[in-house]
């Protein structure tokens, strides 16, 4: 008689991934005339963001990035207040010419207030990609910019850029920064296989689905229109309800121009509301991201889909212990690779103030 052995998923770190991203941010950064500046400013005593704010000083030394970490509020002095002072050392980067990025660590007071910091950064010094110019542009499929749009009004629905189908930005235009964690998922995403090369760009995630559990501003809510922008059907889970993110569809040139009225946005995601429970969400994904920042939450690997690749990105793991019973890869962090996305957006900022 033969006993079949279980065989356990692939527990894959952030490293393999990351190296091309070295790669290409060390190349970069040979090309420069000087090393792009970047200021952290941390205000508050949180370990988590001190313990960020040193890993990104590390990653910046050893690349050649000049990494200037500004302490203020109660990270300055017990005397003084959490939060203290944040925003005046934002206003006063943003006017110093000599710095290309700015990144602030989150939280500080809480989300309506942070939210209101993070529009205080200039877009262009907004390595975080967490400014509403860019939201706007990741939420309306716009992905090539020219820079000096960054400083000038919302454009009105007959402005938009022409929608392209290629990887390289049109001539005078860059691409737009995207908010570093969900661009971070994607790239781990394009590493182990799910979005597929032989596609066209802008649809390589077609044919899968993707669970998203939490949809906050900074990482659940851009993540599931980034992936259903580029063709998977999306479930954005949320402690309220379940909404589906699905690409709307491209026009053709036979549609009457009363449909090409209605439709004056690029192709890009719309939303439904759901009648799915979880169990049933995670029983059809292929891959299921979950970012619930709670140390008890913990998404039921009984509840998986065999084979499906999950992805941890809250500090807290989200994943029972067993996850890669059911799991075929089974990614914990994706911190690393955050870092590299905010140093790409740096020598990208860098490149716009230039132009």
């Amino acid at each position: 008689m033969v006993t079949a052995v279980a065989r356990k998923g692939l527990l894959l770190k952030a490293d393999p991934i990351t190296a091309a991203f070295r790669d290409e941010v060390k190349s970069s950064l040979a090309a420069c005339s000087r090393p792009p500046k970047l200021v952290g400013i941390l205000a508050t005593t949180a370990a988590p963001s001190s313990n960020y704010a040193e890993f990104t000083r590390k990653q910046c030394d050893e690349l050649g990035v000049n990494f200037v970490l500004k302490k203020v509020g109660a990270a300055a002095s017990p005397d003084l207040g959490e939060g203290e002072g944040v925003e005046e050392a934002i206003i006063e980067a943003n006017e110093d010419p000599s710095i290309h990025g700015i990144m602030v660590y989150f939280p500080i007071f809480g989300a309506q207030q942070d939210h209101y910091l993070q529009q205080v950064v200039s877009p262009l010094k907004d390595v975080e990609g967490l400014h509403f110019k860019f939201h706007y542009n990741l939420y309306h499929n716009i992905r090539f910019i020219e820079p000096k749009s960054l400083l000038a009004p919302l454009p009105s629905l007959t402005q938009l850029p022409t929608v392209t189908e290629t990887e390289e930005p049109p001539a005078g235009t860059v691409k737009s920064i995207i908010p570093c964690t969900p661009l971070a998922i994607v790239k781990c995403l394009e590493f182990v296989g799910v979005y597929n090369k032989i596609l066209p760009y802008g649809d390589r995630a077609y044919g899968k689905t993707i669970t998203v559990i939490n949809r906050s501003e900074v990482v659940g809510r851009p993540l599931a229109a980034l992936l259903a922008n580029d063709g998977a059907r999306v479930i954005s889970v949320d402690i309220d309800s379940i909404q589906e993110y699905t690409k709307r569809p491209k026009l053709s040139p036979n549609d009457s121009s009363e449909s090409v009225t209605a439709q004056r946005y690029h192709p890009r995601h719309v939303v439904h509301p759901s009648t799915l429970t979880l169990q049933e969400c995670l029983a059809i994904s292929d891959v299921v991201v979950s970012a619930v920042p709670s140390p008890t939450y913990k998404v039921k690997t009984e509840w998986l889909k065999d084979g499906c690749i999950c992805l941890n990105v809250a500090a807290d793991k989200n994943f029972e212990k067993d996850v890669r019973d059911k799991a075929s890869i089974y990614i914990p962090a994706v911190g690393k690779v955050t870092i590299f996305m905010l140093l790409r957006n740096l020598l990208r900022l860098q490149q716009y103030q230039e132009l």
